[in-house]
């Protein structure tokens, strides 16, 4: 399933970087002066005639909308929609000025198309519906995790739809966020102006609504998502208070950041968002007071598009500020690397599985991928489709108080908050905050391996995610030699279940562990992705380039090692990036 169809040839608005230093910054005068020197020099000062294919078009002006909070970055808005051409020619003009270090099109951006509209069951029930939590195959191993962490003290901040206000099963954990949609038409505000809260008002399309917004979206034009509502859900909704259903991260407190309406969001308004959420300042806004540790991303481009400049930029102050980044990986079936929001860095993307374990058909997928959690969208074991179940609002557009039902949805937004609760119930127990490398680590080498072969040329990461065993290595006390003996840190493998989308830097090293059976055949190969991978392999003791008792160093990541007759016990593989390497498989077979 398509994430929502973008044309992003034309616009109204743009967003441009100045250079430090440069009176831009300062005097809104001097940027208005070079914003309609380009707008003359693109001939966009002069009226456009009638022709047979089109109407007249008035001259165009220029002028500053208003800073962003990523330093230097501002949003520039023209008096009337400009053509595919018009746009261009006003950007190559834009950059021209020496002041100007970037300028593109203020891009709009859409929630993840679901592969299932909300319903309404008849019996809310955990145990019939939240297959995702608790199933042996390919749930998270949520009841487990319970008992270590709910995820208390720490603040999720969802940047998505909103949350529709007075959720009877949510409303106790919702702190206000704020409604970062600065044009009245995507908002369905009054006004233009951004207000506290964040509240979902609903993002129902009317028929042609989006003409000539440099964009277009396939939803039902008469029906809002409520996704901002749902994905919050699984990130916190209330447990164990006898109504609804369950929330991962329980006792964690989730934050609306309203950046999506009608037709989608502007990339500046996101991109503020994404730096608001994480404390950082934005022109005209207080500071958020409640700062989040964990910021979920539900949403990307319809289209291949590489991560907007603006986006880097926020992503990595949010991350100087201690935020972790987790974004869906896209439903397209595609590569996730020509998707925003997996193309940009510093980020944990997710992958969706269905309920038998292996990659939901409209997964993105591949190296960009890091590890998988359960999306849905699939018929299996009695549950009802496979899909992923919150309690949202059951109004068609605007919400309607008292109207609550159960949402069924399935796609990679539905997964990647899988994992932001996962980063909530880890941040809340562990003494020193992780950092986005040891989290991502973390997760990966705990994740689940998965339980249908996952095709080398479609992986989405190094398994699904483990809420459980993520928790249990977080909080376990180091080893200390003086007292017991100390073994080695490895990731156990299962027979003949492949670990995959392993990637490595050169000189890298990271180690495995199998338990054998005595006499039996015994063989681990790597395989796929690109660059170069070594492997070694001793019996129990850990190997290294120097000392093992087999190895296998071809070019490539084609590597092999097998004993005939294996000894009972313990066999540990050391991978090490002869280059570094990516989207490898590893397995074992006896």
């Amino acid at each position: 399933m398509s994430s929502s169809a973008v044309d992003n040839s034309g616009g109204y608005r743009f967003v441009v970087k100045y250079r430090a230093g440069a009176s831009e910054l300062r005097d809104t005068a001097a940027a208005n002066r070079g914003l309609g020197a380009a707008a003359s020099r693109a001939g966009l000062d002069r009226t456009v005639a009638k022709t047979a294919r089109a109407a007249a078009q008035p001259a165009v002006q220029a002028a500053l909308l208003r800073r962003m909070g990523t330093p230097g970055w501002t949003v520039v808005k023209t008096s009337r929609a400009l053509n595919a051409q018009e746009a261009a020619d006003f950007v190559r003009e834009l950059k021209a000025n020496p002041a100007v270090e970037s300028a593109s099109i203020d891009r709009m951006y859409q929630r993840m198309v679901d592969v299932a509209p909300s319903m309404t069951p008849t019996d809310p029930n955990y145990a019939q519906y939240q297959w995702n939590f608790f199933n042996a195959t390919s749930g998270v191993r949520a009841p487990q995790a319970w008992d270590i962490s709910q995820g208390e003290g720490v603040v999720v901040a969802v940047i998505d739809t909103g949350i529709v206000q007075d959720n009877p099963d949510l409303q106790n954990n919702v702190i206000p966020g704020y409604d970062m949609i600065s044009d009245k038409r995507v908002s369905r505000r009054a006004t233009d102006d951004r207000v506290a809260g964040g509240w979902d008002l609903g993002d129902w399309i009317e028929t042609n609504y989006c003409t000539g917004w440099a964009t277009s979206d396939p939803h039902p034009a008469d029906v809002s998502s409520w996704h901002g509502s749902h994905v919050s859900g699984t990130v916190a909704q209330e447990t164990n208070n006898g109504k609804g259903l369950a929330g991962l991260a329980y006792k964690a407190k989730v934050m609306p950041i309203r950046v999506l309406g009608s037709c989608g969001g502007f990339g500046s308004d996101i991109s503020d968002g994404i730096v608001w959420a994480a404390g950082g300042e934005v022109p005209g806004l207080p500071l958020n007071t409640n700062p989040a540790e964990v910021i979920n991303m539900s949403l990307g481009s319809g289209s291949p598009s590489s991560c907007p400049t603006e986006y880097q930029e926020a992503i990595d102050l949010a991350n100087s500020k201690g935020a972790i980044v987790v974004v869906a990986a896209g439903n397209d079936n595609a590569n996730a690397a020509t998707y925003t929001m997996s193309s940009c860095n510093n980020v944990i993307s997710v992958g969706a599985t269905g309920v038998a374990g292996g990659r939901a058909y409209y997964s993105n997928y591949g190296a960009r991928v890091d590890l998988s959690a359960p999306g849905g969208g699939g018929a299996g074991d009695g549950n009802p489709n496979g899909y992923i179940w919150q309690v949202i609002n059951g109004a068609d557009q605007s919400p309607e108080a008292g109207n609550w039902i159960l949402g069924g949805m399935g796609g990679t937004s539905m997964a990647s908050p899988h994992v932001a609760a996962a980063v909530a119930m880890v941040q809340s127990v562990v003494d020193t905050p992780l950092t986005l490398n040891q989290m991502r680590d973390l997760l990966k080498s705990t994740a689940t391996p998965f339980p249908v072969a996952i095709p080398a040329s479609t992986p989405i990461g190094a398994g699904i995610l483990n809420i459980n065993a993520a928790l249990v290595k977080a909080t376990e006390p180091p080893c200390d030699p003086n007292v017991e003996q100390c073994g080695p840190d490895a990731t156990p493998l299962v027979n003949k279940v492949a670990v995959t989308g392993l990637a490595g830097s050169g000189g890298s090293e990271v180690v495995y562990s199998f338990e054998a059976e005595a006499g039996k055949v015994l063989t681990f190969m790597t395989y796929g992705g690109s660059g170069d991978v070594s492997m070694y392999v001793s019996f129990n003791a850990v190997p290294s380039a120097s000392q093992s008792d087999a190895k296998s160093t071809r070019a490539g990541n084609s590597e092999t090692v097998r004993f005939n007759k294996a000894q009972a016990g313990t066999y540990y593989v050391t991978l090490v990036g002869a280059s570094s390497y990516s989207g490898v498989s590893l397995v074992a077979r006896q």
